[in-house]
């Protein structure tokens, strides 16, 4: 990333931000003056501040750092290019709050002050928001949507099958698959054994020959079953309100089926505009859904990173060791994006099943006795080294050139692959 001091800026500002206002701790640079103000969170407000600052300040830049790293606030001030915006852990405020101030209570302009001190002592220290084209911003925030909104049907998921077992069971063991439509819509036409039964064997057909189930013998597997299902319960106490509650959650679950839908024909149009799409399409078992992701996570600004350790680091995947007196040890980073964390340990998990080094690695570790999580993050690790070097040269990943460099290092890792 690229470095900066307090020196390239003529002012230093710190937000502490809300809903509706932001306190403000103006600093100009090599002077004691600190000025507090308030803006309202308004986009026309947010314009004038920043234009103001503009008028000021001619030609020269102004550093603002903030508790966001995305967000309204973010969005409205990235845009400017007379401001550079720097982003700051909450909890690095909260622990020199506590340590600085006499009662460690939180107070607006106070935290906005503290801000402004970090980014003078520590302006090398933290991340500058730097904002990338608006095609990688657009497919970046795609693919955070549909991770959200697959947690979120998993969920329903969940809510669902909880439901339908406390009256109706016999349906979950009729569609293997429950996020499907064809299950949605079975669930909303029939939403009790009671009325399952009562369809003829041709609606039923008729039904699944609609939705593309075109299979003959799970078909008449789920007719007979349907048949000869015996009900959990004939309690209208029962089956009542839990209907009323799984026709409520079947028809949210649809729409959001629907809307990840909607979301993957999107990212997949946005992804095939990329340029560096031929680096991510060669990764090994990162697919559809995780190449986007892995794309948007290096970004197109080859200047970004200055080295793989860098974005390791920012990922969460470093490992972070702590000391104190003969004692050591290690544990996971805690502050990083954690969606940018999910993406790289999810693919590093995947990979085990389609680069023959990864598993090998995977294997090597598993007999020296090492947990599963553990393995999956440093071989994360060793993959962003990998891939930061494609992303670097623009070059797809190829893993016959890859197994050549460890045969050429003598690799321990390839006699163990060789020999097990």
């Amino acid at each position: 990333m690229k470095g900066y001091n307090i020196d390239n800026f003529a002012v230093l500002i710190g937000i502490d931000w809300a809903d509706k206002k932001h306190d403000i701790c103006e600093h100009p640079n090599h002077t004691e003056i600190y000025n507090y103000s308030i803006i309202k969170h308004k986009p026309q407000a947010l314009h004038d501040w920043a234009m103001e600052l503009k008028q000021r300040y001619p030609e020269q830049k102004i550093a603002i750092v903030c508790e966001l790293k995305k967000g309204p606030l973010i969005y409205a001030l990235a845009k400017y290019e007379h401001l550079t915006l720097f982003t700051i852990n909450p909890s690095t405020v909260a622990k020199y709050r506590k340590a600085f101030t006499p009662s460690g209570a939180k107070d607006d302009p106070s935290d906005a002050l503290i801000q402004v001190e970090i980014l003078t002592l520590h302006m090398d220290k933290l991340s500058v928001i730097e904002p990338e084209s608006a095609a990688i911003r657009s497919l970046s925030q795609l693919v955070e949507y549909r991770r959200g909104l697959v947690q979120n049907s998993v969920d329903l998921s969940n809510k669902i099958t909880a439901t339908l077992k406390n009256y109706y069971p016999q349906a979950l063991e009729w569609f293997k698959e429950k996020d499907t439509i064809i299950f949605c819509d079975f669930i909303l036409k029939w939403p009790s054994l009671g009325k399952a039964k009562k369809a003829r064997k041709k609606t039923l057909l008729d039904f699944f020959n609609a939705h593309n189930s075109r299979y003959v013998d799970v078909n008449n597997k789920r007719i007979l079953g349907i048949k000869n299902a015996m009900p959990l319960t004939e309690d209208k106490g029962v089956i009542e309100p839990n209907q009323m509650l799984v026709e409520v959650l079947i028809s949210q679950f649809k729409i959001l089926l629907q809307g990840i839908e909607q979301l993957d024909k999107a990212i997949k149009g946005a992804y095939k505009a990329q340029a560096d799409k031929n680096i991510f399409d060669s990764l090994p078992g990162a697919g559809p859904q995780l190449a986007p992701r892995l794309l948007v996570a290096f970004g197109s600004n080859r200047s970004r990173y200055h080295d793989a350790s860098e974005l390791q680091k920012y990922a969460g995947i470093a490992p972070v060791i702590e000391r104190s007196g003969k004692k050591m040890w290690t544990h996971w980073r805690y502050s990083c994006p954690t969606f940018l964390r999910q993406t790289f340990v999810e693919w590093a998990g995947f990979s085990v099943r389609y680069s023959f080094w990864a598993k090998a690695y995977y294997e090597q570790q598993q007999a020296k006795g090492k947990p599963h999580n553990s393995i999956i993050r440093a071989l994360a690790f060793k993959w962003i080294r990998i891939v930061f070097r494609c992303w670097k040269t623009n070059t797809p990943y190829d893993e016959s050139t890859y197994l050549a460099a460890l045969k050429r290092r003598d690799s321990p890792l390839l006699k163990f692959a060789i020999n097990s």
